[in-house]
């Protein structure tokens, strides 16, 4: 795993994005979190990670949404204000990590599911590693329930980077999300949104959900 340890001092060249970022279109937000670092602060240092899948969820109409069932204790979040984590388990083993999007009272959020480590390699010239599936991500980034409902607009334990580096619409894929065939209509969105990844990378396979 690709831990920097880093001195308070280094640290203050961190910069987390700003809650109107989240407050936007979910689907502007999606694309534009493509390319984004996301940084996960742990008691042995920092991990730095570059967001390249991830899929939109739109509001109580959208039947993939967990909305679209009501608001509850465990979608409460959803309906709260922008930038806030979203972290749910699925088959009973794989967490999930989401972004919360849009203004409060309309339920959407992003769901992260495909990372590339950064920082570890990118002084040996190694190519990314890939860690495909919302399950990989939180085991890789060590995230669980406990890390439900977090700030992400605060230098606390997990928040997203703008590297400066802008996304053309043309590298982007537009697919549909995966395991969402009970949705009906709303499973044909494409709401899913990825980088390829590079021909060199290596791989770490894919977990459903």
């Amino acid at each position: 795993m690709g831990i920097i340890c880093l001195s308070p001092d280094q640290m203050q060249q961190y910069s987390p994005l700003p809650r109107p970022f989240y407050e936007r279109s979910t689907l502007e937000v999606a694309k534009d979190l493509l390319g984004k670092h996301l940084i996960r602060r742990t008691p042995d240092g920092v991990i730095q990670t570059k967001i390249v899948d991830v899929e939109a969820y739109v509001g109580p109409q959208d039947k993939a949404c967990h909305a679209s069932k009501g608001r509850t204790k465990r979608t409460e979040v959803l309906f709260g204000q922008a930038g806030y984590t979203y972290v749910y388990m699925i088959y009973g083993m794989y967490h999930c990590l989401n972004f919360v999007t849009e203004q409060v009272d309309f339920p959407a959020a992003v769901l992260i599911r495909g990372l590339e480590i950064v920082g570890n390699t990118a002084s040996s010239g190694a190519p990314p590693t890939r860690i495909d599936g919302p399950g990989r991500v939180c085991r890789y980034l060590k995230l669980d329930r406990t890390h439900n409902v977090l700030d992400a607009t605060k230098k606390e334990i997990i928040w997203v980077e703008d590297p400066g580096i802008s996304i053309p619409n043309n590298q982007i894929q537009a697919l549909t999300r995966i395991g969402v065939d009970y949705a009906g209509e709303w499973a044909k969105k494409l709401w899913r949104f990825c980088l390829p990844a590079p021909t060199s990378a290596r791989k770490r396979g894919t977990t459903r959900g």
